[in-house]
């Protein structure tokens, strides 16, 4: 499988990362990912399948890339320290590889949550820190706060039917050497991808490669050099099909020629990604549980 720079840390990853939301699959798919090269795994403590990862990385930690996310709800100090000694607890190892914050929190400083993810680093709790659904300014904002160490991937959303990251997020990655993790990069479901190619550009390009219109998508997220994505795949063949995206590239052509003919296409506009933020930002300062926003959100990915 093709690997790809984590941020600026000079350590490769693999280019397709198993993503663990709404996952059903139980230990074998994931067992099977590994062994076929997608040896980065990313959970978070509000999927509930923190225990489920460590199972499966029993006896084969060493060869993991493991990730997870702190809820906004546990931004304060304290709080993200036990958090995190929480995920450490429901994963049976004793550091995390990336630790990354779930979701903006408009209630509590930032200042204050980084200085909790710097202090977990020096305590050798976790590697590197991450952030996830962050905008290019969230994502200035946090880096600003940090002294020692820098912010190495933004986990968001992208795919050929949500482009919204390219609107100005994708080209800070790429400047900054931040890894963009695409999430939901089959959409939600590939039958969201269906409805918007009507011509069935997919299959097209498929033909023509010889690969699978899942395999086609996911290799045109990961065509650009600052992407790696995480597919979400609770059976074996679909997990195999899946990894079967790497190790080929499209043409330029190819590229070109679904990023055009992708018709219905969804890029967030900036007032829509406004209004979601202050909708957040709203339910925070109302003092709601943040799962419900992070479940909004959330409801949308594979």
């Amino acid at each position: 499988m093709n690997s790809k720079q984590l941020g600026n840390t000079g350590i490769p990853l693999p280019e397709l990362a198993l993503g663990t939301w709404q996952y059903r699959g139980g230990v074998g798919p994931l067992r099977a990912g590994v062994e076929l090269g997608a040896c980065f795994i990313d959970t978070a403590e509000c999927y509930g399948t923190e225990p489920l990862v460590g199972e499966a990385i029993h006896g084969i930690r060493g060869g993991i890339f493991l990730a997870s996310k702190v809820s906004p709800r546990h931004f304060r100090y304290k709080d993200v320290i036990k958090a995190a000694e929480c995920s450490l607890k429901q994963l049976q190892t004793d550091y995390l590889d990336l630790y990354q914050l779930h979701w903006p929190n408009y209630t509590v400083p930032i200042a204050e949550t980084m200085s909790a993810m710097e202090s977990l680093v020096a305590m050798g709790k976790i590697r590197f820190i991450g952030v996830s659904n962050f905008t290019a300014a969230e994502l200035r904002r946090a880096q600003a706060q940090l002294s020692k160490v820098r912010i190495v991937s933004n986990q968001v959303r992208y795919s050929l039917v949500d482009r919204s990251p390219e609107q100005d997020l994708l080209l800070y990655c790429q400047a900054n050497q931040v890894s963009l993790l695409a999430f939901s990069p089959l959409a939600a479901g590939f039958d969201v991808l269906r409805r918007s190619d009507p011509r069935d550009s997919l299959g097209q390009v498929a033909a023509a490669v010889g690969k699978t219109r899942a395999q086609v998508a996911l290799n045109w997220c990961t065509s650009h050099p600052a992407v790696i994505a995480i597919f979400k795949a609770d059976k074996v063949e679909h997990v195999r099909e899946n990894c079967a995206a790497s190790g080929w590239s499209l043409t330029p052509e190819q590229f070109r020629f679904l990023a055009s003919n992708i018709a219905g296409y969804r890029s967030r506009s900036p007032l829509e990604r406004l209004a979601r933020r202050l909708a957040r930002r709203a339910l925070q300062h109302a003092g709601r549980n943040l799962g419900s926003a992070t479940r909004m959100d959330h409801e949308q990915r594979p």
